[in-house]
């Protein structure tokens, strides 16, 4: 079923409802001004159209294509080069982890890939942000919330629910990841891995911090490369993970 839970909804905060939103705030279109293009790949013909109908008419959403399998899906991207691709998990052939794995090791220019199942399972976040997938969201979101999510992500930015995260970080004694001591972040590059994992955007951390949009942008861009992170979220996992931050952190 997709779409049937109204209650939930997309935040910038981690405690405060199923969806952590780490970027800039709501978006409409892609960054060109155009309607973000969108690929939808799922085995089944029923999901696959009603995600497609449904998400067409979301504003600033232009749904170019589909795919019912992992192998079509990164067939089908590589021909129509969509922004992004909401790829399910569950697929024969290839798997949507696979196809993600792989479309994003093949081209320079990678589409954003978003994750979409109907099971909130761990093993699949950390393997979709193992595979560089840039967010995860459950078919049962009402569609709105979907739609955000391929926006977000097509603006740069990255988005998770972090109650699968603190499940996640929960079954590892806290203090048990490495890439944090190992990174040798300094102080300022610490403090903004915090207030990112609270969900604040770059204009809020700046404001925050009292620094400049682009010396955050300069932080934000260290603390990924010092953490071989592949996006802003995996960051967050790993602050988790390190116990910088840990669940309830408000900043």
């Amino acid at each position: 079923m997709i779409g049937s839970d109204a209650s939930e909804a997309v935040t910038t905060g981690p405690d405060a409802s199923p969806a952590v939103t780490t970027g800039p705030g709501p978006a409409t279109t892609s960054p060109t001004g155009t309607p973000v293009t969108l690929l939808i790949a799922d085995d089944d013909e029923v999901t696959r159209s009603g995600l497609r109908t449904l998400l067409a008419a979301q504003p600033g959403i232009a749904v170019v294509g589909e795919a019912a399998d992992g192998v079509e899906a990164v067939e089908q991207a590589r021909r129509l080069r969509p922004d992004v691709v909401l790829m399910d998990v569950r697929m024969p052939r290839r798997n949507g982890i696979e196809a993600t794995r792989h479309l994003l090791a093949e081209s320079a220019e990678p589409p954003k890939v978003v994750v979409i199942t109907t099971f909130e399972n761990d093993g699949y976040v950390t393997a979709a942000l193992g595979a560089g997938a840039s967010g995860f969201v459950l078919k049962r979101l009402p569609v709105r919330q979907i739609a955000e999510a391929v926006r977000v992500v097509a603006a740069g930015e990255a988005i998770l629910f972090p109650a699968a995260l603190r499940r996640m970080v929960a079954a590892r004694p806290l203090g048990s990841a490495e890439a944090l001591p190992k990174a040798a972040l300094t102080g300022r590059e610490e403090e903004v891995l915090r207030l990112m994992a609270t969900g604040l955007s770059n204009p809020e951390i700046a404001e925050s911090l009292t620094v400049s949009l682009e010396t955050v942008k300069t932080h934000v861009g260290n603390v990924l490369t010092k953490l071989g992170a592949q996006n802003r979220t995996h960051a967050v996992v790993i602050a988790y993970e390190s116990a910088l931050v840990v669940p309830g952190f408000a900043g």
